[in-house]
């Protein structure tokens, strides 16, 4: 049986071919959207990674309602004491950390010099916003009590501040006029929002704060949610508490600036599985219409093997031998056009991972799933079925006198 089919499928080669193209055609753009829909989810949701999924950042931002005789769009400050009153008073933080920054500040090595960002935070810190420590070890309590003259290093500070392989560990820095010893190396996960990692220098809070003369002044408030709250519960708790203490109006939307990263990844995951759903629906879309193609052709091609359908009936082939020896033909061809689409667009995904290998954009590693490659081939098989499915009930009705006298 499988040679007759490969004998009627190649008798027209050019018609078989354009036919198979357009169900080619549908597997290949369901394959390079689908890919290109995970490079964007990959890219995007790779930029968040580290930053914990249950989080939100707290920053000052300047007030746009008059209150308590206090003009609008006064600027104002996060203290260490609200810190301290948000830690206190909200029940749902499970971690919380102030952070502080300054920017573009002198750097020493020796003969090599640098401009990067030194940024204060308390060992919490490590839990909100994840970094990878490949030397050393992080910032800890006794850091913190003591005010120690301590910090890690990004992974682009040590590569142009020390000779390769060289041990920065116990070595020292010379930061704003002022020496640190180093106790790690920091490698990124992810872009923070604040800084990039690999070119900051992290320190203890309180030395910061010491170093650069900030007083009690931090610039955010960064925290994680327990398992069982919603962080925007816990939004709307530490906002009202830093209103509350900093004179702002309750109905002020903003004078605290914050950065939901629940909410986030939730606008996230809806807007991939919007993408996710137009793909499928344009690419089995297309299939469909390669699969209506082949149908249509199945019926010419029946019409042209009028005769010798009834030829075959005459010397007893059944009505069900001829459905399944149409429908066969349907099936075989759409699943080849299937499986040599699949395997092109899986070779032009791979070239374009390879391309975008060392790119930190917002398109990383373009490819589809095992499952979704199965499940594309499945739906295909059905296609087939279908497409064969009508041009085989018209072979089946053909009687065998008309169809010998066919001509």
């Amino acid at each position: 049986m499988w040679q007759e089919i490969w004998i009627t499928i190649t008798k027209n080669k050019s018609r078989s071919v354009l036919t198979a193209f357009g169900v080619f055609w549908g597997m290949f753009m369901l394959v390079v959207m689908t890919g290109a829909g995970t490079a964007l989810e990959h890219g995007i949701m790779g930029g968040l990674e580290g930053i914990a999924t249950n989080s939100c950042y707290f920053a000052a931002g300047r007030t746009s309602i008059p209150y308590k005789g206090f003009r609008k769009d006064r600027r104002w400050d996060v203290k260490y004491e609200d810190y301290l009153a948000v830690k206190q008073t909200v029940k749902g933080i499970e971690y919380i950390s102030p952070a502080i920054f300054n920017y573009g500040i002198n750097t020493i090595k020796g003969d090599k010099t640098g401009s990067y960002t030194v940024a204060g935070y308390l060992p919490e810190f490590q839990y909100i916003s994840t970094n990878r420590i490949t030397q050393g070890r992080n910032v800890n309590d006794i850091d913190i009590l003591q005010k120690r003259k301590v910090c890690l290093i990004g992974k682009k500070i040590y590569a142009e501040m020390f000779k390769p392989g060289e041990n920065p560990i116990g070595q020292y820095i010379q930061v704003n006029g002022i020496y640190f010893q180093i106790i790690g190396v920091v490698e990124r996960i992810s872009s923070s929002m604040m800084s990039d990692p690999d070119q900051t220098i992290m320190m203890p809070l309180p030395t910061v704060q010491q170093i650069f003369n900030m007083g009690n002044i931090i610039h955010w408030i960064t925290i994680t949610a327990k398992s069982d709250v919603r962080v925007s519960a816990v939004q709307q708790q530490v906002s009202e508490i830093l209103k509350k203490r900093n004179n702002i109006a309750p109905e002020d939307g903003t004078a605290v600036f914050a950065i939901n990263i629940e909410e986030e990844f939730d606008m996230f995951r809806l807007l991939f599985i919007g993408i996710s759903a137009l793909i499928w629906i344009v690419g089995l879309g297309t299939l469909i219409a390669g699969g209506i193609g082949i149908s249509n052709i199945m019926l010419v091609t029946v019409r042209e093997r009028t005769k010798e359908i009834g030829i075959r009936r005459a010397l007893g082939a059944t009505p069900r031998n001829i459905i399944i020896q149409i429908m066969s033909e349907s099936i075989v061809l759409t699943t080849m056009a299937g499986i040599a689409g699949l395997m092109f667009g899986v070779g032009v995904l791979q070239l374009v991972s390879a391309a975008l290998s060392q790119s930190d954009g917002f398109f990383k590693n373009p490819q589809i799933s095992f499952g979704v490659s199965i499940g594309a081939l499945v739906i295909l098989l059905v296609i087939g079925t279908v497409a064969g499915y009508m041009p085989a009930r018209r072979a089946m009705r053909i009687k065998p006198i008309e169809a010998i006298r066919e001509e």
